[in-house]
């Protein structure tokens, strides 16, 4: 078997491959290499969990208050609700939503305050160490379909709904 082992990014906080020989790293595992090659590597058991997917995909509806990273958005130039008004909007759109996967993406479209607005919320599928640490747990931590409780980053408070 080749040379390579998995290692701890020191940046991002995410599992790598590392090749000791060639000293090439990936991101992504070695092509040629087996499921069962992969968990014998050196690093494997440590660093990747069997439970956990490598990716997820996930929709969001963000509202932003002034306490967040860039308080202005698409429909609003400068925005300043406080955290505690920009809860209580997505506890509306929660009770609205109820559960619905269309009705989600109808709301994200027109109150996300964010680009993803224009795709539903979508925000595509992401690895971990690709998103912020809350929204990534939580993301991770909901069943396909299920839509989270609110969920506070550095950008506002989300309502997030893992599609894959």
């Amino acid at each position: 078997m080749p040379n390579w082992e998995v290692r701890l990014s020191s940046s991002r906080g995410v599992p790598y491959y590392y090749n000791s020989e060639t000293r090439e790293s990936s991101w992504e595992a070695p092509s040629g290499l087996t499921q069962e090659e992969i968990v014998s590597l050196p690093g494997a058991k440590q660093y990747l969990s069997c439970d956990k997917p490598a990716q997820v995909r996930a929709s969001h509806l963000l509202v932003k208050h002034q306490g967040s990273r860039r308080p202005s958005s698409w429909k609003e130039r400068n925005i300043t609700r406080s955290k505690e008004e920009a809860i209580e909007m997505l506890k509306g759109y929660a009770r609205e939503i109820n559960g619905s996967a269309e009705k989600f993406a109808e709301l994200a479209t027109v109150h996300s305050d964010d680009n993803s607005h224009s795709k539903g919320g979508d925000l595509g599928f992401f690895r971990p160490g690709q998103m912020q640490k809350h929204f990534e747990e939580a993301t991770y931590a909901l069943k396909v379909g299920e839509i989270s409780d609110i969920v506070s980053t550095d950008s506002g408070v989300h309502l997030i709904l893992r599609t894959a």
